[in-house]
This record gives structure tokens, C-alpha cells and sequence, in this order.
């Protein structure tokens, strides 16, 4: 039977380094200058937070996922092989690696993302969930423009955080994430599609937000290198025409405090969190207390 990490709420290996033996954050907290800059345009791009090492690794463990017969398959909250409807476009995303693998299991409390995130958050880290965005060469898929929190109003207040990990280098020519920079200060906007039309959003926008969106900007990153948005940014990604992947994980936290507003499991297979309780348990761990520890 394979193992589900969900069961572990602290890392399981020595792939990253553990925040309990870390006697100075300095190294992993971001500049005045970079905050500044999520809270203007909300995102912030170009941070590295996995190295050469814990990158080979991650790979070896996403060539494992995409099998569709491969060991722990039940324990996904979401997984499709392709979530496109045109076989020739492909996106492989899924949701729920962390409690298949203990790489991706792992990420989550490696200190040069959870010191970050909780500065950008401002306070204490918890996990909300992770998915896994892969466009093989030649024909990936597109992920429509959304905003990630059209998704998530089933948890309130929003203090939520993407942070969006190349696994490959990500190119305005593979199908990097493309940015409406200032659009995290729209309202919040209809689902409109994740991954099909990139103009269905069209239909939702005023005649300004349409201008806005005709001039996104490419975020282009080397692999290890990540990009973190508000969940009101206006985000999507273009097709992969190239001959090589991009592979990417994101991982979706939320400040500590943010709570359930549904009875209901917030994702499949998952104990419910009574609506206005706070995010806890087994499934939606701390990850770091905004102190240094957890």
C-alpha cells in the first residue's frame, strides 16, 4: 500500500533543509524592495528557491505521476492527464502530490518558500494545496486567464498566496505564466474556464480590463526559480510549441486563520472543515508560524 504523507506535517528527508536547524532566516527572507513590488503589480518573480539537486529530484518523482497506473493514484484530490478537451493540446494538471511522493511532500516546508510566503502573507503559514501544471514539447496546452480565488471562496476571509515553481526553464516561447500586472485590485471575477479558450474571459471584462489584458507581461524563469501572485491576479499561460517540457508545481497557502465556509470537504477525499472554522488538521498543515519555527 503506498504511503500517504498527509500523515507527516515535517519534512521526511534531507532534501531540503529543515527550518528547526536554521539559526539564521536572513538568507531566505525577501527585500523591502520585493514586497513592495507583490503589493504594487501583485506578483513577485525571479526568486530561486529549489536548487540543481532538489530540482533532478522532483523530476524523477513527476516521471513517476504522470503514469496513469502509478503507485499511490488514489490519494489525489484531482487528476487529469489531460484537462484540455483537444487531444492535440495537452496539460497534464493534478492536485495533491504532496501526499504521493516525499519530494513534492517535502517542498512544503523547505524555509526559502514558507519565510517568503509568510512575509508576503504577514503572518503564519498554512497549506492549503498543491497542483502539478505539465506542457509536454510540441503540443502543451493552454491555461485560460482566472484568478485563482474564483476557485477558492469556498475558504474566507481571502489571505491567500500562489507560488508558481519551474521545474524547466519557462519561456514567453514554451508557455510561461503570463501576468495582468495591477489586476490583483480588480473584483473578483467569474469562472470562465481553466484550460481552453484564452478569450473566454473576454466575456466578463469591461472595455479597460480588456485593454489591460492585451498587454500582459511574460514571466520567465530559469527552472528552481518561482514566482508568487495574489489570488486576485489575472493570470494564464499559452501553448508549448517548442521541443522541450515545462513542468511546473505551484504550491497555494493561506495566512493561519483563514476558514472553511462550507460544510463539505473542501477537496476530494479530505475530512470537512466545519464552515467558520479555521483550516487545520491532517490535510492543511502549518508550515511555518511566522516566528522562525513551527
Amino acid at each position: 500500500m503506498a504511503t500517504d504523507y498527509s500523515t507527516f506535517h515535517e519534512p521526511t528527508s534531507d532534501l531540503f533543509e529543515r527550518l528547526a536547524a536554521v539559526s539564521d532566516l536572513s538568507p531566505f527572507r525577501l527585500t523591502d524592495e520585493q514586497i513592495a513590488h507583490y503589493h504594487e503589480f501583485g506578483y513577485l518573480a525571479g526568486v530561486r528557491i529549489l536548487d540543481d539537486a532538489q530540482i533532478e529530484h522532483l523530476r524523477a518523482e513527476l516521471a513517476e505521476l504522470v503514469q496513469p497506473d502509478h503507485d499511490g493514484r488514489s490519494l489525489w484530490y484531482e487528476y487529469n492527464s489531460n484537462e484540455s478537451s483537444d487531444p492535440d493540446l495537452v496539460l497534464f494538471h493534478a492536485l495533491g502530490a504532496w501526499r504521493t511522493r516525499p519530494g513534492f511532500h517535502d517542498m512544503l516546508w523547505n524555509p526559502a518558500f514558507t519565510v517568503a510566503a509568510s512575509q508576503l502573507l504577514g503572518g503564519a503559514v498554512r497549506f492549503w494545496h498543491d497542483q502539478l501544471f505539465c506542457k509536454p514539447a510540441h503540443h502543451g496546452g493552454v491555461v485560460a486567464w482566472h484568478q485563482d480565488y474564483s476557485y477558492w471562496k469556498r475558504t474566507q476571509p481571502m489571505a491567500h498566496l500562489t507560488c508558481w515553481i519551474g521545474l524547466d526553464d519557462a519561456t514567453a516561447d514554451n508557455g510561461c505564466l503570463q501576468y495582468v500586472p495591477g489586476s490583483h485590485r480588480w473584483p473578483l471575477l467569474p469562472i470562465t474556464g481553466l484550460a481552453g479558450d484564452m478569450q473566454a474571459i473576454g466575456e466578463v471584462l469591461s472595455e479597460q480590463q480588456m485593454h489591460q489584458l492585451q498587454n500582459p507581461t511574460a514571466i520567465e524563469l530559469k527552472a528552481g526559480e518561482c514566482a508568487f501572485h495574489h489570488p486576485l491576479m489575472v493570470h494564464g499561460s499559452f501553448a508549448n510549441r517548442t521541443d522541450r517540457p515545462r513542468r511546473a508545481a505551484v504550491l497555494n497557502v493561506v495566512r493561519d486563520g483563514v476558514c472553511s465556509a462550507d460544510d463539505k470537504p473542501l477537496l476530494d477525499g479530505t475530512d470537512p472543515v466545519p464552515a467558520g472554522q479555521p483550516l487545520a488538521g491532517r490535510y492543511f498543515p502549518l508550515l511555518f508560524d511566522g516566528e522562525g519555527s513551527l
